[in-house]
């Protein structure tokens, strides 16, 4: 069972909603949501560099190639991160592949039970081409950034960030930063097993990442990103 029982009891998803019902943008943070041992287990495979492969985005256009890149003002650009490599023909659950378990386990209908639950929509993946693209596991490094911008594509329900960072501190950088209003920035530290739920298309949902100090080459700052559509 990936997720902790204490976190998912009918008095819990009652108070999330209400929670969601008073937040500007509509966002929950829960802790301690998913069980740590199998955590523990996921980023001990995270750990491994070949499976990382560094993505760039701009808001012009995404998934953008090094020539592309080179071309792009820095106006343009949005994020430059790393993208883990998943293992989409393996069924093997052993150790090496609970990583890979695990986004399939955010795929699946139970988890999106549970979100349909707190949001109190239905969400679905029935008119989603290729859901396993859309939940994934993310890193970010000293060199690396996530600027401003929006998640509210048509029909997107909600997003879920999940953090994988043992040991943060306060220094360390990384928070997640939502837009919010009235000139009040909400930020969000990246701690272990942090879960944050948003409504993308809420008032104030843009955000950013508050970027890792420079001259660590061997910190990262790991996350799970999923997003979820409704029918």
């Amino acid at each position: 069972m990936w997720l902790n029982e204490q976190q998912i009891t009918d008095a819990a998803i009652s108070a999330y909603r209400k929670s969601l019902r008073r937040t500007s943008p509509r966002h929950i943070v829960i802790d301690q949501l998913f069980d740590v041992a199998k955590l523990d287990a996921v980023v001990r495979v995270l750990q491994q560099p070949e499976r990382w492969q560094t993505q760039k985005h701009s808001y012009s256009a995404l998934y953008v190639d090094n020539a592309t890149w080179q071309k792009t003002t820095e106006k343009q650009r949005f994020v430059q991160r790393d993208l883990w490599q998943q293992d989409t023909l393996s069924t093997n659950v052993s150790s090496e592949n609970i990583a890979q378990a695990f986004l399939s386990f955010l795929r699946s209908n139970d988890f999106l039970s549970l979100l349909s639950r707190i949001f109190q929509v239905s969400l679905t993946d029935i008119n989603v081409a290729k859901p396993d693209l859309n939940t994934n596991y993310f890193r970010l490094g000293a060199d690396d950034f996530v600027n401003q911008h929006a998640d509210d594509s048509p029909g997107r329900e909600v997003c879920m960030l999940l953090y994988l960072n043992k040991e943060w501190q306060r220094n360390d950088g990384g928070e997640l930063v939502f837009m919010a209003k009235d000139d009040k920035p909400i930020t969000i530290a990246p701690l272990y097993n942090r879960c944050v739920l948003f409504d993308p298309a809420s008032n104030g949902a843009e955000h950013w990442v508050n970027a890792l100090p420079p001259g660590n080459s061997d910190k990262y700052r790991y996350n799970v990103t999923s997003w979820y559509w409704s029918e």
